[in-house]
């Protein structure tokens, strides 16, 4: 069991993780979780660009050094990139060192503050670990349910095009398991709001931005 629309409740309860963006503008943040991926992540990229759409990528190291190219065009094309473990990490079923370590197994890779937790799962103290080092942990408002093949595609577009607001973080899946309900879902999802005259911004990752340009 999962919520598309993430309760109240819970982004009170887990107050020191971002679940959305306060805007006053009609802005929508998409997230794509669990690349680079061979086929998934090109698909995504070439459909942001018709839309001059901005997004952020949670990335696993170990898929990073797997697809270098494809981990350097989402970056070369403005996205932002966030760390989500070296290799799709349970945060509830792993000892607080042993998920540090893999996170900065990934960090070697993935030079960014952002990260997500796989699943969503992360002890209370391993996250305050986490904040404590600099890092902003990325929930979400919208779970489009791309990976779950019980439902099928056009469930998947209704979760999003029914459930995002203005400064929604909405989670996608850019991987061989969600690959079909991904590009039935997303081409849509960007249609849909930009003709509401929705603008797609990236999630600032603040240690690529202390860098400057280039």
């Amino acid at each position: 069991m999962y919520f598309i629309k993430t309760p109240g409740w819970v982004k009170r309860v887990f107050s020191a993780y971002t679940w959305h963006v306060p805007t006053e503008q009609k802005e929508l943040y998409l997230t794509f979780d669990d690349g680079p991926h061979s086929v998934a992540t090109p698909f995504v990229l070439n459909q942001l660009d018709q839309y001059n759409a901005k997004a952020t990528f949670f990335c696993l190291g170990k898929n990073v050094i797997d697809y270098p190219g494809i981990f350097a065009d989402i970056i070369e094309k403005g996205h932002s990139v966030g760390n989500h473990t070296h290799n799709h990490l349970n945060g509830w079923k792993v000892q607080e060192s042993a998920y540090l370590a893999n996170v900065e197994q990934a960090a070697q890779h993935i030079d960014s503050d952002l990260f997500r937790p796989p699943y969503g799962r992360l002890k209370t103290r391993t996250g305050r670990s986490l904040v404590k080092a600099g890092y902003q942990v990325i929930m979400w408002d919208v779970l489009s349910g791309d990976f779950d093949l019980k439902i099928s595609a056009q469930k998947c577009s209704d979760n999003v095009l029914t459930r995002a607001r203005q400064g929604s973080i909405i989670v996608f899946h850019d991987s061989q398991k969600a690959l079909a309900h991904l590009q039935y879902a997303l081409p849509r999802a960007l249609e849909y709001f930009a003709t509401l005259g929705f603008s797609f911004k990236r999630l600032e990752n603040n240690r690529l931005n202390k860098k400057g340009p280039g």
